[in-house]
């Protein structure tokens, strides 16, 4: 049996993608024949595969040269095949960075300004926080020459990132799609049920003609809020969007961009649901999932809405649009500040024939099987082995 340790910064699941999905993994992996065990900074150990090294380091987080000195502790006290790292460890065998790079993520975040000024400042000064540089000079470091571990990038969006930013040799990087436990049924009820009383806030006029369509973040900039909203106005103004509603699902600055969509007339259109608890039962009660964010390696909400037989949108800047093909299963537009071509997508998918065509391919290509944890976990295991062997060899 293989034993592995995967290590992540902080072990709650409500945290966030991230924390999810390494609890998917870990799980699928345990089912796989991997003995796992998840090494952490902070969180609940309350599992006893789950171990905790800096649970009395003061505050949230913890700085990546205090929890590398727990992890080397920790590793010469026990004995593991595979370590497997979510944060830019140089000891690690592999290293599957949830978040992309990180030098690509801020220079992508800065893009999110609207104004030239600020996006060229903040681009300007990104290396002013010091986590964020201490985890890119990491990053640039696990990628030398002189190093040999593993990335496993979640998408070829994320394998291009490492290529560019680190002019790492493409032997080292491994793609494995990013995946999602497909198994989670929604109930019917529930999900007509919470249709119902969204449409019923919206004060939707004719509800058998609505078209619903999901947003799901908790950061609404950087996930393309303000174009999306600025589509629904688009679409309204061509008089089109009397039927077309947007749930925004999630906790970020809900009044701010309640502001926005009074101010351009589409606050009948867009429903703020905050923090939605039971995903898949969301999904289930729309119908077509968007996210125009100006980055995301590979996000979880475009593959479970896929999973859910719903027809996607979102941007090339997002890694989870390598999931489906563009004008089949949904719509991949350029980037996160194209409304125009943001709102032609919303616009196809008003009608809701082309809804069902696209739900329809979903089904009929098996998108759920390629996008399955299942098969993220073999893809893993047999990376595991061709480490090991290399080793022994």
């Amino acid at each position: 049996m293989i034993k592995t340790a995967i290590i992540i910064e902080r072990v709650d699941v409500s945290l966030g993608g991230a924390e999810r999905s390494v609890s998917e993994l870990s799980a699928q992996l345990s089912a796989d024949g991997i003995d796992v065990t998840i090494l952490a900074a902070k969180g609940s150990g309350d599992s006893d595969n789950i171990k905790v090294l800096c649970e009395n380091y003061p505050g949230k987080r913890t700085p990546l040269k205090v929890f590398g000195e727990a992890l080397k502790k920790h590793l010469c006290e026990n004995d593991y095949d595979i370590i497997h790292s979510t944060l830019p460890f140089d000891f690690a065998d592999i290293y599957q960075p949830r978040g992309g790079s990180y030098l690509e993520a801020m220079i992508r975040n800065a893009d999110t300004y609207s104004n030239p000024f600020v996006r060229n400042f903040k681009k300007a000064t990104h290396f002013t926080n010091f986590k964020r540089y201490a985890m890119v000079r990491a990053e640039k470091h696990l990628c030398s020459a002189k190093n040999n571990t593993i990335i496993a990038a979640l998408s070829q969006y994320v394998a291009d990132q490492f290529k560019r930013h680190y002019d790492i040799a493409g032997e080292r990087i491994k793609v494995i799609a990013n995946a999602v436990n497909t198994e989670i049924i929604s109930n019917p009820i529930e999900s007509d049920k919470l249709r119902n009383n969204w449409l019923n806030d919206l004060n939707a006029a004719n509800p058998s003609k609505a078209v619903i369509f999901l947003f799901g973040a908790n950061n609404f900039r950087l996930k393309g809020l303000p174009s999306l909203l600025k589509a629904v106005r688009i679409l309204k103004s061509g008089g089109i969007g009397h039927n077309v509603f947007v749930v925004v699902a999630g906790n970020g600055k809900i009044a701010r961009y309640k502001t926005l969509a009074e101010s351009d007339g589409i606050s009948k259109n867009v429903l703020f649901a905050g923090a939605v608890s039971n995903m898949p039962q969301a999904l289930a009660a729309s119908d077509v999932v968007v996210l125009p964010s100006f980055y995301d390696p590979c996000s979880r909400f475009i593959l479970e809405g896929l999973i859910a037989g719903k027809p996607a949108i979102t941007t090339r800047f997002n890694g989870a649009c390598e999931a489906y093909e563009n004008n089949r299963h949904g719509k991949i537009i350029a980037d996160g500040s194209d409304a125009e071509s943001l709102a032609e997508a919303m616009k196809y998918f008003a009608i809701k024939e082309n809804i069902q065509a696209a739900s329809t391919a979903i089904e009929d290509d098996n998108l759920q099987g390629s996008i399955s944890i299942k098969r993220h976990s073999r893809e893993m295991i047999e990376l595991y082995k061709e480490i090991i062997t290399r080793r022994d060899k």
